[in-house]
């Protein structure tokens, strides 16, 4: 067979479509997998499956074919328009990788696929979904998006895969995951896969909750690091870490590397470094645009970037073909985070180095990761010629790694507050009437402050300001109110919109009196104010 992951299991010998064994020929694969040996006969049976298996082990070919071959031998009833297949993954990164093999997977079938992820535009997205797609592929949040603005339909769901569940969990997604099961037809009348690199009993929960009684198929950790990775601990001081890692890079001399930093400052800093040493080499983290997400991705596959300096954000959902070293510059804090990084080398079959530096501010986590993988880490001294000199970056270099940083957030942010978080333009609507009737509820006190004139409520803020001598910041605010934005100091409430014009007080007696009170000039004294009350009282 030539790759020692692959099993004697021919896909040929399996009971697949015809168009799907055609692309699995072009691209030549013959031999299944552990996990594809294990789960491929029980899914393509009908049998709900939660498999545990880390990236790398062919578990995206596994729910791929067999969520293919459920929609080329089942047939579709004629009141249906689909889509018939949800496939769900946290990160962007591995929905791209997933609807790039489901494309690859499914050229014969003539089936259509729809992406759907974070971080891009609509338009496009909404195009696939407009042209009947058959399987819909995405992240979690943007899935809902579309569902919650009806342009999804999840009533014709027949297979539902959830990719990476543990992960998941770690991203707060599960809530809007279990919102969107529950609009889907219930798991006896769907197909339903799960797969996660560790069995949590949250993750188990899930399961049993939302599947059909599934069998449970495990990958054991070991039978993925075991093998082809070639583990490698160094003990060294934060102080000399830099030196070493630098003099690991200039002794390994790796194709295509990937550097694991816990911190986004650590990444910035080792970027700084690597530019002002002569290495072509780039930022992966969380804060970065997806398009320029994509280009750094496409010039590392393509050999223009020969490192790529991430964060635990890209340690799942990248497939990168030919990736000969990982270097674990930071121990992770999370022992399952060590396996998911070290995956992303030996893919496929190839072999692999991670080479670990364990310094004492994150050699604590070391003990939980050797009991996690059930194997000491070998380690490996430190010669002299490991320690190399290195060029201090100038100045000038750190500025523009720092404006790097504060430019990628900028972008960040201005689609954030294009998006979600201010302009609420993807929050579920029906039509203008109702996205109106959201504003005047947003903004329920101008239909109150519309009782005073213009000038009248000009003047009060005025006077309480001057009064004051400062705007008072604890009550909220109402930036409904047209051309008095700069006065708002005294803020929103309804006892304020009930005032008269010219009231300086502030007691309880105000709250009494009626919104539309348009009595002007001195205010009666407290004592007329409770004659007043006694009087009418009698």
């Amino acid at each position: 067979m030539g790759k020692p992951h692959l099993t004697s299991t021919k896909f040929s010998d399996l009971d697949l479509h015809d168009s799907l064994k055609e692309s699995l020929e072009d691209n030549q694969y013959e031999y299944c997998t552990a996990i594809q040996e294990k789960t491929l006969p029980k899914l393509l049976a009908g049998k709900d499956i939660t498999g545990q298996a880390q990236t790398g082990t062919g578990k995206t070919a596994t729910f791929l074919l067999a969520t293919l071959n459920h929609l080329m031998t089942v047939p579709v009833a004629k009141n249906k328009k689909g889509p018939f297949a949800l496939i769900m993954a946290p990160t962007r990164e591995l929905a791209v990788q997933i609807h790039e093999d489901a494309e690859m997977l499914g050229a014969y079938t003539g089936l259509k696929f729809a992406l759907l992820y974070g971080g891009a535009g609509y338009g496009k997205q909404k195009a696939e979904l407009e042209a009947n797609a058959d399987v819909v592929i995405g992240t979690v949040g943007r899935i809902l998006d579309f569902y919650k603005q009806r342009e999804l339909n999840l009533r014709d769901i027949e297979v539902l895969v959830l990719d990476e569940a543990d992960r998941m969990f770690d991203l707060g997604f599960i809530n809007d995951v279990r919102y969107l099961v529950r609009q889907m037809p219930s798991a006896e009348n769907r197909r339903n896969m799960l797969f996660s690199a560790t069995f949590s009993q949250r993750v188990l929960e899930l399961a049993y909750e939302y599947m059909n009684d599934p069998e449970t198929i495990k990958i054991e950790p070991e039978q993925v690091t075991g093998d082809r990775i070639e583990q490698v601990l160094y003990h060294v001081s934060k102080d000399e870490k830099r030196q070493l890692l630098f003099g690991l890079l200039k002794r390994e001399n790796p194709d295509r590397a990937i550097i694991f930093v816990n911190t986004k400052r650590e990444a910035d800093d080792l970027y700084a470094y690597l530019g002002a040493n002569d290495y072509k080499a780039a930022v992966l983290s969380g804060d970065i645009p997806q398009r320029r997400r994509e280009s750094l991705l496409e010039d590392f596959k393509e050999g223009k970037l020969s490192i790529m300096v991430a964060t635990d954000v890209a340690a799942r959902g990248l497939h990168i073909e030919g990736v000969t070293h990982v270097f674990n510059y930071d121990l992770p804090q999370d022992v399952e985070d060590y396996v998911h990084r070290i995956g992303r080398t030996a893919r496929a079959g190839a072999t692999g180095r991670a080479i670990s530096l364990a310094c004492e501010e994150y050699v604590y986590s070391l003990p939980d990761i050797e009991e996690y993988i059930k194997a000491p880490i070998p380690v490996e001294t430190i010669d002299d010629g490991l320690l190399v000199e290195l060029v201090e970056p100038s100045r000038e270099e750190r500025r523009r790694s720092n404006n790097r940083r504060n430019n990628q957030r900028n972008d960040r942010n201005d689609r954030n507050d294009r998006g979600n978080r201010n302009n609420r333009s993807r929050r579920p609507r029906r039509d203008n009437a109702q996205q109106e009737g959201g504003q005047d509820n947003r903004g329920k006190d101008q239909g109150q402050n519309e009782g005073q004139s213009q000038p009248a409520q000009n003047d009060q803020r005025q006077q309480d300001q001057r009064q004051q001598g400062q705007s008072r910041n604890d009550e909220p605010r109402n930036d409904h109110n047209q051309g008095n934005q700069g006065n708002e100091g005294e803020g929103g409430s309804e006892n304020q919109n009930r005032r008269r014009p010219n009231n300086r007080r502030r007691n309880n007696n105000q709250n009494r009196r009626r919104p539309n009170n348009r009595r002007r000039g001195p205010r009666k004294s407290n004592a007329d104010n409770a004659g007043g009350g006694e009087k009418s009282d009698s």
